[in-house]
């Protein structure tokens, strides 16, 4: 019988080495061994962890864009078989989060990196895509109720979207929190449109989400508060 610890390292390897079919097949032995690990700490000590790895090699240059996104795709594909087996406090309020990259702008790097922290984290995630009109995360936003809007920007005459939006949204709804994102923004600009949240660019969205899987490890084993 596998050890946890011989199980996690199939998980990170699989992720690191973005091998999907290994990451499946290695989820699979997770459920596979009930008494020798659960899915949550295969999905925080095995896929997360082997992203965090990811986010190492990304900061040192050894991997890029492409290579994180296949780590990723090898991340869902572990977490789509461990996520339906864990239990979820059915008690606590689970948080939502509308996301997307604003009309007129193509650039999803960034923003698919965040949804992935968002999905490990167990939220309710609802992906509007790319090139997205800004009535539409208004739209979205209102309909769900969502705690967070998280909108992503790699061009100045696209990022002018993001404010309209964010008036809009508060006007209806101020307890959502809005996110912000994109190469052009600076936080003040950030401040200045409204928003409560912001990441510097695509490349620092990649490795703040990654810190942020981190601190979601951490906070899931009450490491900390």
């Amino acid at each position: 019988m596998a050890t946890k610890e011989e199980l996690l390292e199939e998980l990170i390897e699989a992720v690191v080495e973005y091998e999907e079919e290994d990451c499946v097949e290695a989820a699979q032995k997770v459920l596979d061994n009930p008494d020798v690990i659960t899915p949550m700490e295969g999905v925080l000590d095995g896929l997360a962890a082997g992203m965090e790895k990811v986010g190492v090699l990304f900061d040192t240059h050894e991997y890029f864009v492409p290579e994180v996104l296949m780590c990723a795709d090898a991340l869902y594909a572990g977490l789509d078989i461990l996520r339906p087996h864990i239990e979820k406090d059915d008690s606590a309020s689970k948080a939502s989060v509308v996301l997307g990259s604003v009309q007129g702008d193509v650039h999803d790097i960034g923003k698919n990196l965040v949804k992935m922290m968002f999905d490990i984290a167990g939220w309710d995630v609802y992906d509007l895509g790319r090139d997205v009109p800004l009535e539409d995360f208004v739209e979205k936003q209102l309909d769900t109720g969502s705690d967070v809007l998280a909108m992503s920007a790699m061009m100045t005459t696209t990022m002018l979207g993001m404010k309209k939006v964010i008036a809009m949204v508060k006007e209806k709804n101020p307890d959502c929190l809005i996110m912000l994102g994109g190469a052009p923004l600076t936080r003040d600009v950030a401040n200045l449109f409204g928003a409560d949240g912001y990441a510097e660019s695509a490349g620092n969205a990649v490795s703040e989400g990654i810190k942020m899987i981190g601190n979601l490890r951490k906070y899931e084993k009450g490491e900390i508060a």
